[in-house]
């Protein structure tokens, strides 16, 4: 079975956004933001997921991506 893995840190560094900045906006902690952006997590509520987006002014494709067993 595949994953997903999170492309957060590459929307980041596109959009030029601190990491301390997203989640101001986003409205969660600085360390929970650095595991999503770090892949460290399991899940994501949908609603920090849209929270993201909006912030990043980006679709959930933008930072979703799924990646196939080897």
């Amino acid at each position: 079975m595949g994953k997903i893995v999170l492309r957060l840190d590459r929307m980041m560094v596109e959009r030029k956004i601190s990491l301390n900045e997203l989640a101001e906006q986003v409205g969660i902690s600085n360390v929970n933001l650095s595991k999503i952006k770090n892949n460290k997590v399991t899940a994501v509520r949908f609603s920090t997921l849209a929270a993201i987006c909006e912030a990043l002014d980006c679709s959930a494709g933008d930072i979703l991506e799924y990646q196939k067993e080897d």
